[in-house]
């Protein structure tokens, strides 16, 4: 059974090459020119991943992933923004609003639907396993559910594949690098502040127990197993 790309782009030739290269992987691909089209389309037909342009007829982007997010019936589909808009600000705001990911116009087609692939890949493997608990921290992979001292997290796919890593390895420092390949499927050299930006994220969902997650400075991040508090 193919995966479904719902493209979400009002730039014909973009969609063009955009959709080519996705069928072309073997994707099947969906196309909305306008934000509420796009925010429509997700609800109706529930694509595998959202390939999201920033600047969008309509709703923006940002109001698309938002809203998605925040709907418990379209929160795990992963998010990928693509847009002309590359500043740091602007990727940051995009990552703050739970994409999962973001590519910078001009982009590499290829680099494109190995980003999709790797957000296919990191929310599958994130499902394959059972319970792991930490203290009072619960991962349930089976359904990408976290808790703290009983509280659900609102994690996004990408954030909670995060925090297995770390926890998996508590104990051990693990590199900007290791995270890319291991979290975002990506090979070494890539923007590691991707990691930081999900990292700040991250430790302010996790409350009482964001301290366990250390910065080595020059090194990289550890969750520690034992508790500093």
């Amino acid at each position: 059974m193919e995966d479904t790309v719902l493209v979400v782009e009002d730039e014909t030739d973009v969609v063009d090459l955009v959709r080519y290269n996705l069928k072309r992987a073997g994707f099947k691909v969906l196309v909305a020119n306008t934000g509420d089209a796009g925010l429509k389309a997700v609800r109706a037909n529930r694509p595998d991943v959202v390939v999201l342009d920033l600047m969008l007829p309509g709703m923006t982007g940002i109001e698309v992933c938002k809203a998605l997010k925040q709907d418990k019936e379209t929160a795990h589909i992963p998010v990928v923004m693509l847009t002309a808009k590359d500043e740091e600000k602007d990727r940051v705001k995009g990552l703050e609003t739970g994409a999962d990911d973001y590519i910078g116009k001009p982009f590499s087609p290829r680099e494109l639907v190995l980003r999709v692939q790797a957000v296919l890949r990191r929310l599958r493997t994130a499902t394959t396993s059972a319970l792991v608990e930490l203290d009072g921290i619960v991962l349930d992979k089976s359904n990408l559910q976290a808790k703290v001292d009983g509280d659900r997290l609102d994690l996004t796919t990408t954030e909670f594949k995060l925090l297995i890593a770390l926890i998996d390895n508590r104990g051990r420092t693990l590199s900007r690098d290791v995270l890319l390949r291991d979290v975002w499927g990506y090979a070494p050299g890539v923007d590691t502040r991707t990691v930081d930006t999900h990292m700040r994220r991250l430790r302010e969902k996790l409350g009482p127990y964001a301290p366990r997650l250390e910065t080595i400075r020059g090194e990289g991040y550890r969750f520690n197993a034992i508790s500093t508090t």
